[in-house]
C-alpha cells in the first residue's frame, strides 16, 4: 500500500525562516562536518516561490583527508511545489560539479548551464517533476503520513545531472529516539539511492522524520562504499509548528 496524496491545499509543514543544522559523523564517532537547510521567500519570473539553501562542509581531521564544501538550492513554486531553478555547485574531495538547471514547463525542457565545462543543454521533462532539494519539502506538504501503513512506498520523479530517475521512498514504521533535544516520536523511512560511487547499496540510507505537523529530519545514516554517516539534527530555529519533545 503506498501513501495517500493529500494535493496542492494542504496546510504546509514548513514556512520563510526555517533553520536547520545537523552535525555529521563518520563511522559513527568521528565528528565529519555540518550541513545546513535555510528557507527563504523570493520571486522567480514573478512568481512567488520558496528558495532553499542547503550546504555541507567537512571540518576537523576529516577536512584534511577528504573536503568537502556542497551547495545545493532550489527555487520552487510556493503552491505547488514545482521547482523553476537548481543549482548545484559541490566539491567533494576533488569531484567537482557546478550546475545551473532551469525548468521550461511550457516547452517541458531542463535548461543545463555547466559552468565548470562551460556547456549549455536541454533535457526533455514533463510537468511532474522535483529536483534534490524539492522533492524533500514537496512530500512534507504533498503526502499524508498519519494514514500511512508500514511497507508503503511513494515515488517521485527526480531530475539529477542531467536525466530524470525514479526516487522511491519505503515506510518502515514509527520510533521514539533519543536526541539532543529529547525523546522524539519519528516516522522511519528507507529512501533508495543510487549504489555506486558513494552508496554501498540501494537501501544504505535511513531516516527519521518527526511526526508532528513540522516533518522535519530527526536523524540520517548512511552505509558508504567505505565506512557509513550519521547525521544527527542539533540546531533549528523558525519552524512552523510546535517542536514535539516527550518527556
Amino acid at each position: 500500500m503506498g501513501f495517500k496524496f493529500l494535493g496542492a491545499q494542504a496546510p504546509s509543514s514548513f514556512q520563510e525562516g526555517e533553520w536547520l543544522r545537523f552535525k555529521l559523523s563518520y563511522s559513527g564517532w568521528v565528528k565529519a562536518g555540518n550541513a545546513t537547510l535555510e528557507i527563504s521567500e523570493t520571486t522567480y519570473n514573478d512568481k512567488p516561490v520558496y528558495k532553499v539553501v542547503g550546504k555541507g562542509w567537512t571540518t576537523g581531521a576529516v577536512k584534511w583527508f577528504f573536503n568537502v564544501e556542497d551547495h545545493y538550492e532550489s527555487h520552487f513554486d510556493k503552491q505547488t511545489g514545482q521547482p523553476y531553478k537548481f543549482i548545484r555547485n559541490i566539491d567533494e574531495g576533488g569531484y567537482t560539479k557546478n550546475r545551473i538547471v532551469d525548468f521550461d514547463y511550457v516547452q517541458n525542457k531542463a535548461l543545463i548551464n555547466d559552468l565548470k565545462e562551460n556547456t549549455k543543454s536541454t533535457v526533455d521533462i514533463d510537468q511532474n517533476i522535483q529536483d534534490l532539494v524539492s522533492a524533500y519539502y514537496y512530500l512534507r506538504d504533498h503526502y499524508d503520513t498519519e494514514t500511512i501503513q508500514e511497507g508503503g512506498v511513494v515515488e517521485l520523479n527526480i531530475f539529477f545531472d542531467s536525466e530524470i530517475f525514479l526516487f522511491k521512498l519505503k515506510y518502515l514504521g514509527r520510533e521514539t529516539i533519543n536526541t539532543p533535544f529529547g525523546k522524539i516520536k519519528c516516522i522511519k523511512f528507507r529512501p533508495y539511492v543510487m549504489a555506486g560511487r558513494v552508496f554501498k547499496e540501494e537501501e544504505s540510507l535511513t531516516l527519521w522524520v518527526t511526526a508532528d505537523e513540522n516533518k522535519i529530519p530527526m536523524k540520517i545514516k548512511a552505509d558508504l562504499r567505505v565506512g557509513s554517516l550519521r547525521a544527527d539534527l542539533d540546531a533549528l530555529k523558525g519552524l512552523k509548528h510546535p517542536f514535539e519533545i516527550q518527556l
